[in-house]
């Protein structure tokens, strides 16, 4: 098979970077053919793309959970080594929150779940508490430390897979279409937890089909398309109805709204929010 392949420089100030990623499954080829894509710290990054795009791929070998067929992770300069002591290192650093909560929360109650990881970390009881109890703190979850795991909702259950992401305290968390599934009131409650984790100091990267919650919540966007990761500031990416229409995505609806009267989208100070649309027709 023929790899597609060129030159790139990741963005500067990149704590995670993924370099050439070719990726795929057996039987069905390449996913990801050649794909680069820059994690900036403190940036809030959402990676776009249709189903079978390539996206979870993506963010599977960003975490080392999937070995690329050719490429390389790095994680502040450190390239990712695919033996236990690499992955041990680079999942404290890096964590990967899948979009089941239910394929990754095991133990009898939502504290024990928690503390797994701290736990094989090899770490003693009183980090293990300190890092439990800070991670249900910024989850909001901390009601729900001692209730059976089988009995929270769905939302519920989504905010306590992160919070044992949160409690091993990386730089980085990836998550996997968090909003997937959650009633607009889950959803608001999910957004104050991601506002919790930035002012922590962890950079968040979201796979999502939510193209609104994209526009507003991110600063970069990733769109996967054709194997590789178009990567731009949220304006420029978002507004690219071309590329949108390659990916079978959508505009968002300020753009959409803004242009059929038409207004173009000013990319200094773009309107993200309904109060921002009504502020720049008023």
């Amino acid at each position: 098979m023929t790899h597609r392949t060129g030159t790139w420089e990741p963005t500067v100030g990149a704590v995670l970077v993924g370099e050439g990623l070719h990726a795929g499954y057996p039987g069905r080829g390449d996913v990801l053919d050649c794909a680069h894509v820059s994690v900036t710290g403190r940036s809030r990054l959402a990676l776009l793309g249709e189903n079978g795009s390539g996206k979870t791929t993506l963010l599977r070998c960003l975490s080392g959970a999937h070995v690329p067929d050719a490429g390389s992770v790095a994680v502040d300069g450190i390239t990712l080594r695919h033996d236990n002591a690499g992955l041990r290192d680079h999942r404290q650093r890096v964590q990967l929150v899948l979009q089941d909560p239910d394929d990754q929360l095991f133990s009898a109650d939502v504290r024990a779940d928690v503390s797994f990881g701290p736990i094989n970390l090899g770490l003693d009881d009183h980090e293990v508490r300190a890092r439990v109890s800070e991670a249900l703190e910024l989850l909001d979850v901390v009601d729900l430390a001692d209730r059976p795991v089988h009995q929270l909702s769905y939302g519920q259950r989504k905010r306590v897979a992160i919070a044992g992401a949160v409690a091993m305290r990386p730089q980085v968390i990836l998550l996997d279409e968090p909003t997937a599934g959650l009633d607009p009131r889950a959803v608001t409650t999910l957004r104050a937890a991601l506002d919790n984790l930035e002012a922590r100091g962890t950079t968040v990267v979201v796979s999502t089909h939510d193209i609104d919650f994209a526009w507003e919540w991110a600063d970069e966007v990733g769109v996967v398309v054709d194997g590789i990761v178009h990567q731009g500031s949220t304006v420029k990416i978002m507004t690219d109805e071309g590329l949108l229409r390659r990916a079978h995505l959508g505009v968002p609806w300020p753009v959409k709204l803004l242009r059929s009267l038409g207004h173009e989208i000013d990319v200094v100070d773009p309107p993200r929010t309904v109060a921002d649309v009504a502020r720049f027709l008023g």
